[in-house]
């Protein structure tokens, strides 16, 4: 009996290798059956793929990725502003110890404190005058830390007044940190300073940022007929261990790599979706760095008051004079600031506020506005077609919140687009043929007076190394340049980074620190090029609403009438990176 099945199931082999054989001979026929034919086909192929087949995950080295050296070799002027770029943002780490540190020995924001200083003239100040408030980090045991490289937050608010300004945290790397603050309106004014990270916590990011590109990963499905496969994709993947599609952009050598499907080949690439987050990237002993409510987004508490009240400018200012060993004081120029809610900028542009649609609807009459990048832009098309109802959204069939969406007002001429920028985008699934990078985008746009372009790049970028980002923004640098060179007309106005909600989880991905560097290379690169900002990284922080990757509506509102006030403004003078 034995011999028998034997023989059966050899049979039963050679006949199943036979018809498979005969299927990949006859493709095309196979493609021109029916649909029922093809619908129960693929459905069994589907069953039989999720039962006996998993998308396998490539193994990193944990050492100094290749993922940043990837793409097109920068010329020797870009390799030197990468390299000052990476020095502006250096960061301090702990010192080297012959031990593991422990969590007791570790930044504490329980046990740490801070007190504001007086001025030259006492305990008084003026709108016009400089606070200053005086942070000591101590650990878990109450000991004072004698490094510095902790990620503070600190800002000035008034919730009576709705007032709010982001503060500057200086680094005295001993353990002190001074926290400065413009006094800019009268009345009550409270400080407020945040542990987002201990200095250990950062030492880790920084390490996965480095050596671990791969925390995010992203998938790929390739189909012919009623045959499919799905791949692990990535910016870098370690090219030994199988074969890959190499999907980099002949126009900016951006990379993009799949690996090869078994039987497919690379062109029936159709889509590309996150795959999802890997876990157990950190130690054990590491992880209490990272708790929510113990060393994430913990407020230090001051050691005497934490408010002042601010009297109105002084009519006839003296000049103190001051030791010649005594340092100049630090020049703080924030970009604006809270008042009855209000955002109010300190410089350019006087800002407007379109309260009702029909002053939204004149100020984008006749004009086109194209919104390239992540979802916080795509929050601003959300808000602007929820509010203004004479924009009607064109159905492109797109699926939801990926996109591409187009709003129309035909009776106002008005043409409002939105497009994610191309990979590495998190996203649930965009079709391949939808995936587009920024400057390739730009090139193709007419551009002039009636042209606005918003572009909002930076949260899908926290998992990858500095150099990276550094390359996106440099193309999109240089397609900037070619648009506004053939057309000068052109409004250009670039959305920062903003803060958000943070746990365990989410800092190993999208930390705030990580936002932070991000933010501070696009204003640096962006400087001094015809562009405006809208400041989301101080919008988010001088306001008294929890931090959000989405901010509020309250926000965004605020956000909306900065842009409108540039493409719409009062006077004839902007603000400028």
């Amino acid at each position: 009996m034995c011999r028998n099945l034997s023989k059966y199931a050899l049979v039963f082999i050679v006949l199943a290798l036979s018809g498979l054989i005969f299927l990949l001979r006859n493709i095309h026929t196979v493609e021109n059956w029916n649909c029922h034919t093809i619908s129960a086909l693929y459905q069994l192929q589907s069953r039989i793929q999720s039962s006996f087949i998993q998308v396998n995950l490539p193994t990193f080295y944990h050492n100094r990725t290749f993922c940043a050296h990837l793409g097109q070799k920068p010329s020797p002027e870009d390799e030197l502003e990468e390299r000052y770029l990476l020095d502006s943002i250096s960061w301090p780490g702990p010192p080297p110890r012959s031990t593991p540190t422990t969590l007791r020995q570790t930044s504490d924001p329980i046990h740490s404190l801070f007190a504001i200083l007086p001025t030259n003239e006492g305990r008084e100040w003026h709108v016009g005058d400089q606070l200053e408030a005086l942070v000591q980090m101590h650990d878990f045991q109450g000991r004072p830390k004698r490094y510095g490289g902790d990620f503070l937050l600190a800002r000035l608010h008034s919730p009576e007044l709705g007032a709010g300004v982001a503060g500057k945290v200086l680094d005295h790397r001993n353990g002190f940190y001074s926290a400065l603050f413009p006094l800019l309106w009268v009345g009550s004014a409270q400080i407020e300073v945040t542990l987002v990270h201990s200095s250990e916590a950062i030492a880790v990011l920084r390490r996965l940022r480095e050596e671990r590109p791969d925390r995010v990963f992203f998938k790929s499905l390739f189909r012919l007929g009623f045959l499919s496969e799905t791949t692990v994709c990535n910016m870098c993947l370690p090219p030994d261990q199988q074969p890959l599609c190499n999907y980099t952009d002949p126009y900016t050598g951006e990379p993009w790599y799949c690996y090869k499907p078994k039987v497919l080949s690379c062109d029936t690439r159709i889509n590309h979706a996150k795959g999802g987050y890997l876990k157990h990237l950190i130690t054990n002993k590491e992880a209490l760095l990272f708790q929510s409510g113990v060393n994430i987004k913990v407020r230090i508490h001051a050691s005497g008051p934490d408010r002042i009240n601010v009297l109105p400018p002084r009519k006839d200012k003296v000049e103190v004079e001051s030791s010649s060993i005594k340092p100049e004081p630090i020049k703080l120029e924030p970009s604006g600031y809270y008042y009855e809610d209000s955002w109010r900028p300190l410089s350019g542009v006087t800002m407007r506020q379109f309260n009702e649609s029909s002053a939204i609807t004149q100020c984008l009459k006749n004009k086109v506005i194209n919104m390239y990048g992540d979802s916080t832009v795509r929050q601003w098309f959300e808000y602007l077609i929820a509010f203004v109802p004479g924009l009607k959204e064109f159905n492109l069939h797109s699926p939801k919140n990926v996109g591409p969406f187009m709003a129309v007002d035909s009776t106002h001429n008005i043409l409002v687009k939105y497009r994610c920028h191309g990979p590495p985008i998190r996203f649930s699934t965009v079709m391949s043929s939808e995936l587009r990078y920024i400057s390739n985008e730009l090139d193709g746009l007419s551009g002039g007076p009636n042209t606005v372009v918003v572009l909002s790049i930076w949260a899908h970028f926290s998992t990858f190394p500095m150099e990276v980002y550094i390359r996106r923004l440099r193309h999109i640098r240089r397609a900037l340049v070619r648009l506004l060179d053939r057309a000068p007309g052109t409004i250009v106005v670039i959305r920062s980074a903003n803060l958000q909600a943070l746990d365990q989880e989410v800092s190993l991905y999208n930390s705030d620190w990580y936002s932070l560097q991000l933010d501070e290379v696009l204003r640096a690169m962006f400087k001094g090029l015809n562009v405006l900002l809208v400041d989301a990284w101080q919008m988010s922080l001088a306001h008294h609403f929890p931090h959000a990757l989405h901010p509020p509506p309250a926000i965004v509102k605020n956000m909306i009438d900065m842009l409108l006030s540039y493409v719409c403004p009062e006077k004839k003078r902007s603000q400028r990176i």
